[in-house]
């Protein structure tokens, strides 16, 4: 039994823990807040073995397994180091950071300490982005041309997102996960450029940016934390595009297809399944020793690159090369 816990209450750890729930051979055995009694409540909520009211007390554990990190951005690889110091395995929320050499610091932690470090994308372990790549890879749509993306909400004020001293944004928060994707589907961008509008307490609440990969391929996308809620993905061939309404939550999984020269709408169905399941499944095999973690050393560190670009390319308003 690989035992899972989860390292404070946010909201998210909710869709985490029902993944883990799903999974042969695995379990939630604890979670840590600040506040005991809050970290109580929340595990008695969850029927959560154990409650611990610090994360070094929970980092203690000498059953816990695997740790989840749902903290805001700017405390991801502080706590990711000290679980790691602890011997523990981490799945942490994206994204890790926007330092690749933070990046770079941790993974090589892990495998000193023989244990899988993994950032929590959790779309990429979907079969709706597995069939995406395949389409692409395939020439359903000719050569790859452009893609477009966007994913954005309206943060309350007192949102973590908007405290720049948390490494908030909307870059951070919504943004990464169209920048993952265009590296999934297009490799490492060569160079970017990005604008972006500044508010919260110094953060993009806008950002809009285009990367440009090899062979002339480009990518755009916009995102924020001060527009309606929006997410969709557009990938364009040479030949035809593909159209995917619900890139990133995958609540509605399906691909449109559209070729040149046909008025049609080719709707390829995908199984819908839980995209956290499948990430807890991962890291719990992996733990195992059935396979590495489908997402490791090298995404990391090229999420990080693209993100540290393209904020560089916002602030200075010229075309960054990576």
């Amino acid at each position: 039994m690989v035992n899972w816990a989860v390292l404070s209450t946010a909201r998210i750890n909710d869709r985490l823990l029902d993944g883990v729930a799903g999974v042969d051979g695995a379990t939630t055995l604890a979670v840590a807040s600040r506040d005991q009694t809050r970290a109580e409540q929340y595990a008695s909520a969850r029927n959560i073995p154990r409650a611990y009211g610090s994360y070094e007390a929970l980092l203690a554990d000498p059953e816990v397994d695997v740790i989840y990190i749902s903290l805001p951005n700017g405390m991801h690889v502080d706590w990711t180091r000290k679980a790691l110091e602890a011997g523990k395995h981490v799945l942490c929320e994206k994204p890790l950071t926007r330092h690749p050499a933070e990046v770079a610091e941790v993974f090589d932690l892990a495998q000193a300490k023989g244990l899988h470090l993994s950032e929590a994308f959790m779309y990429r372990h979907n079969p709706q982005t597995l069939k995406l790549k395949e389409l692409v890879d395939s020439g359903a749509i000719g050569e790859l041309r452009l893609i477009n993306s966007h994913f954005s909400f309206n943060a309350v004020a007192t949102d973590v997102r908007l405290a720049a001293g948390l490494e908030g944004g909307g870059l951070m928060d919504v943004g990464c996960y169209p920048v993952s994707m265009f590296r999934y589907l297009a490799g490492e961008p060569e160079r970017v450029c990005a604008e972006q509008v500044v508010g919260g307490d110094g953060v993009d609440v806008v950002l809009s940016g285009v990367l440009r990969f090899s062979a002339g391929v480009l990518a755009h996308f916009d995102c924020g934390l001060a527009m309606p809620g929006r997410a969709a993905l557009e990938v364009v061939g040479s030949t035809g595009t593909l159209q995917v309404p619900d890139p990133w939550h995958v609540a509605v999984p399906g691909i449109e297809l559209r070729r040149e020269g046909s008025n049609e709408v080719e709707v390829i169905a995908v199984p819908k399944i839980d995209s956290y399941y499948l990430e807890a499944l991962d890291l719990t095999e992996a733990i195992a020793g059935a396979h590495t973690p489908l997402l490791g050393r090298e995404d990391a560190i090229g999420q990080a690159r693209a993100l540290e670009a393209l904020y560089l390319a916002a602030e200075t308003l010229q075309s960054v090369a990576i």
